[in-house]
C-alpha cells in the first residue's frame, strides 16, 4: 500500500478548496499559487526554495502547454487575416443555409470533432473545427458556450476515450493489463457507448432547457461574428475561401495516410495557419502594408492565446504537481508522484468483491485524471485490472476498459478547467464555464458507465 505523507495532505486539501471555489463559480488562481508555494514549502522544507518552486511551477506549466498556445494563437491569426478580405464569410455562406437550426448545429459541430479527434487526436482536431466550422456554428444560432461543449465533449470526451483507430489509449491499458488491444477496445464497446450517449442527452437536454430560460443568449455571439465594417470582396477573396478549406482537408489527408498524429498533426496544422495567413498578406495586393500588418496579426492571435491561458498555466502549475515526472521538474528529484500513490492507496484498501472493485476503479480512474494529461493515469488503472482481476475473479478487460474510459474523460479533458483549455480559448469562453456546463452530464454518463460495468465483470 502507498504511503500518504504530509504533501499528498497539501495536495488534497488544496484541490478541495479549488473544487469548493470552482462550485461557489469563483476564479482559482489564488488557491493555486497559494497550494503551489505550500507544496514547495513542505516538500523543501526552505522558505527560498519554496519561492522558486512557485517560479518553476509556472515555467514547466508554460511548457507543457506552449504547443497548444501557439496553435491557437496561429489558428487565431489566419482567421483575422482571412476577415481582412472577407474570405471568412464566403467560407461559411455554404454552411448558413444548409443547417437552420442551433440543435442540429450542436450535433453537426460534435460530428465533425469526433470523427477529426478519431483519425487525428482532439487538439489538432479543436484548432481545425475552430476555424472551419465555429463561425458557422454562430451563425445558426448556437452559443459559444455550448459549441464548446459540443467539441469538448464529443471530442476529448467520446472520441480521445475510444480511440479506436490510432489505438494510443488502448495500447497502453492492455500493454499494463496484461492483454491485447483488441480485447480492451471490444470490452469497451458496452462501457463507452452507455457513458457516451448518458453524457450527450443530458448535456443536450440542459442546452434545451438553457435556450428556453435565455432564448436570446446566442445574441452576443453572432454579434461577435459580425464584420463592423464591410470588407470589398475580390477574385482573390474567393479564391482564399477555397484554397483555406482545401489547405486543411489535405492536412486531413496527409495525417491519415502517414499516420502524422499528436504533436506532429498540431504542428502540421500550425505551419498551415501560418502559410495561409502569409498567402494573403502577399497576394492581397499592397505588400509594404503587408510588411506592417503580418505582425499585428501575429499579435493579434498571441494575445488573444495568452489572454485565455495566463491563469490556466497557474492553475496547471499545481496540478502538475501531482504527476511525478512533471513534479520533478518543478520541485527536483525526490518528488512524488501524489495521483499515482493516491490511486494505490485507494486500491489497498479496497473490499474484494467484484462490485465494490468496480467502484474503486473508477475512483481511481477519477483520481489519476486530476492532472489533466488523460494518458498519465491508464497504465496504474490497466494493472489494477489485473490485480483486481486475480483477486475476485472479475473480468480484466472490463476492468481495464472502465479505467481507460473514466481517465480519458477526466483527465483528457472534459470536466476540470485546466483540462478543457484548447476547446474553451479556440471557442473564446472561460475553462472554468465549461467545465461546469459538462460537470452533470459527464458525471451522469460515469454513473452508467459504473453500473453497466458491474454486469459485465
Amino acid at each position: 500500500m502507498a504511503t500518504i505523507g504530509t504533501l499528498h495532505l497539501v495536495y488534497l486539501v488544496m484541490t478541495l478548496l479549488i473544487i469548493t471555489a470552482l462550485l461557489f463559480k469563483k476564479e482559482i488562481v489564488l488557491p493555486s499559487v497559494v497550494g503551489i508555494f505550500l507544496m514547495g514549502l513542505f516538500f523543501t522544507g526552505h522558505p527560498i526554495k519554496a519561492i522558486q518552486v512557485l517560479y518553476n511551477a509556472l515555467v514547466v506549466a508554460g511548457g507543457e502547454f506552449l504547443g497548444i498556445i501557439v496553435v491557437i494563437a496561429l489558428v487565431v491569426s489566419m482567421t483575422k487575416t482571412l476577415a481582412t478580405i472577407g474570405a471568412d464569410e464566403l467560407m461559411i455562406r455554404p454552411l448558413k443555409n444548409a443547417i437552420h437550426s442551433n440543435k442540429v448545429a450542436f450535433f453537426v459541430v460534435g460530428a465533425v470533432m469526433l470523427v477529426a479527434s478519431w483519425f487525428i487526436w482532439p487538439s489538432p482536431a479543436v484548432a481545425l473545427v475552430g476555424a472551419l466550422l465555429l463561425p458557422f456554428a454562430l451563425r445558426a444560432g448556437l452559443p459559444a458556450i455550448w459549441a464548446a461543449v459540443a467539441m469538448n465533449l464529443f471530442g476529448h470526451g467520446i472520441g480521445l476515450s475510444s480511440d479506436f483507430f490510432i489505438q494510443g489509449a488502448p495500447s497502453i491499458t492492455a500493454k499494463s493489463a496484461g492483454v491485447g488491444p483488441t480485447d480492451i477496445m471490444v470490452a469497451s464497446v458496452p462501457i463507452w457507448l452507455v457513458m457516451s450517449v448518458v453524457t450527450i442527452a443530458v448535456a443536450f437536454a440542459m442546452f434545451l432547457q438553457d435556450l428556453k430560460k435565455n432564448p436570446q443568449m446566442a445574441v452576443a455571439d453572432l454579434a461577435a461574428t459580425e464584420s463592423e465594417s464591410k470588407v470589398k470582396i475580390t477574385t482573390f477573396s474567393y479564391v482564399m475561401a477555397v484554397v483555406t478549406p482545401l489547405a486543411f482537408v489535405l492536412d486531413v489527408f496527409f495525417m491519415i495516410t502517414l499516420n502524422i498524429v499528436g504533436g506532429d498533426a498540431t504542428a502540421l496544422v500550425g505551419g498551415t495557419a501560418i502559410l495561409i495567413m502569409t498567402a494573403i498578406l502577399i497576394g492581397k495586393g499592397d505588400l509594404m502594408d503587408s510588411l506592417d500588418e503580418i505582425t499585428d496579426k501575429f499579435k493579434e492571435g498571441f494575445i488573444f492565446a495568452i489572454k485565455i491561458f495566463a491563469p490556466v498555466i497557474v492553475i496547471g502549475g499545481f496540478f502538475f504537481l501531482g504527476s511525478g515526472e512533471i513534479a520533478a521538474k518543478i520541485m527536483g528529484e525526490g518528488a512524488p508522484n501524489i495521483l499515482n500513490d493516491y490511486g494505490m492507496y485507494l486500491a489497498g484498501i479496497a473490499p474484494l468483491a467484484k462490485f465494490p472493485v468496480v467502484i474503486i476503479q473508477a475512483l481511481i480512474a477519477v483520481v489519476t485524471g486530476l492532472d489533466g494529461s488523460g494518458f498519465s493515469g491508464l497504465p496504474l488503472v490497466g494493472s489494477l485490472a489485473q490485480t483486481f482481476s486475480v483477486a475476485t475473479g472479475a473480468n480484466i478487460s472490463s476492468l481495464a476498459a472502465l479505467g481507460q474510459v473514466i481517465t480519458i474523460w477526466v483527465g483528457g479533458g472534459t470536466i476540470i478547467p485546466w483540462g478543457v483549455i484548447p476547446v474553451a480559448a479556440i471557442c473564446n469562453v472561460k475553462p472554468a464555464d465549461l467545465a461546469r456546463k459538462n460537470l452533470i452530464p459527464v458525471l451522469s454518463g460515469l454513473a452508467a458507465a459504473v453500473i453497466v460495468t458491474m454486469f459485465l465483470v
